[in-house]
């Protein structure tokens, strides 16, 4: 077993500004992530997973968000670049929740999570996916696949399946991140030919499991490993880091400080909280390094 892997979870517009401060503040002190052999990316993280692997450097999109914050309507800026992306319904919460709260296991939550969004979906031909795929493609650095792996997970809204993107799926990466960050509610099930696609997070909250096979696997866990799902599904990040160490992988995860707890979950999709997301993902990183270089080296 060798190689490295980082993976980044979901944590909506904040938790995208916390991974790239993140990344910055590892890089500034030493340590280089983004040359991992591979990068899983969900939800909010596959737009931050594409982000640092497009070749930009992380200092770079963190100098994005902060010259965002001086502009006027620096809310109206999405994750990295580009308009900001149509937030999920009012009532987003309280229908997923009781999606979850209805189903038996993991696989039922993700055929009723679909089927729901689907129900919820406006009319396949007023163009919602390409509104969105512009949306997405305005983010990102690149529309090209990195040269290094980097794994996107969606969910099959029509069979309730997981779905891992990568270079060699025939699926372009705008689409891909486009697949991964639709809540399906708000922002419609992301359609790819003839299918639709909901966000990734549905297939597990971080996805670390797809990091397996790797040596030393580092997870970014904007929401702290916390789970909506009950513990025995084996959604959670604990689940997901027990699998990975039992196959003999070496996992450290990085979860935000206590004192920035507060920017995340509600206040997830608040673009004006990105900017104080970022230098706290920033400062953060440049603490943990000497320690996490140890382990990455």
């Amino acid at each position: 077993m060798n190689g490295r892997a980082v993976v980044l979870g979901g944590g909506g517009s904040v938790g995208n500004a916390w991974q790239i401060g993140l990344v910055a503040g590892l890089l500034e002190a030493g340590l280089d992530v983004t040359r991992a052999d591979l990068t899983v990316g969900t939800s909010a993280g596959s737009t931050a997973a594409a982000q640092i692997t497009s070749g930009v450097p992380p200092t770079e999109l963190l100098a994005d968000i902060r010259a965002a914050a001086r502009r006027p309507q620096a809310a109206s800026v999405g994750p990295g670049r580009g308009p900001a992306r149509p937030g999920p319904s009012p009532d987003h919460m309280d229908r997923t929740d009781a999606v979850i709260e209805a189903a038996t296991d993991a696989a039922d939550m993700r055929r009723r999570m679909g089927a729901a969004a689907l129900a919820a979906e406006p009319d396949p031909a007023d163009g919602a996916a390409m509104q969105w795929r512009t949306v997405v493609g305005a983010r990102l650095p690149s529309e090209h696949w990195p040269e290094r792996w980097l794994r996107i997970p969606a969910v099959d809204a029509r069979t309730g399946e997981p779905v891992v993107f990568d270079r060699d799926s025939g699926v372009d990466l705008v689409d891909a991140v486009a697949a991964s960050t639709s809540n399906g509610f708000g922002v419609p099930p992301y359609r790819i030919g003839d299918d639709r696609y909901i966000n990734g997070g549905y297939r597990r909250n971080e996805n670390a499991d797809l990091a397996q096979g790797h040596a030393r696997v580092l997870v970014l866990s904007p929401f702290g490993g916390r789970s909506r799902h009950p513990s025995e599904w084996g959604m959670h990040l604990a689940a997901q880091v027990e699998e990975l160490r039992a196959h003999g992988s070496r996992v450290e995860t990085v979860f935000p400080h206590p004192d920035s707890k507060h920017l995340f979950g509600t206040n997830a999709m608040d673009l004006s909280l990105r900017p104080v997301a970022a230098e706290a993902g920033y400062e953060q990183g440049r603490l943990l390094a000497p320690r996490l270089i140890d382990f990455w080296c």
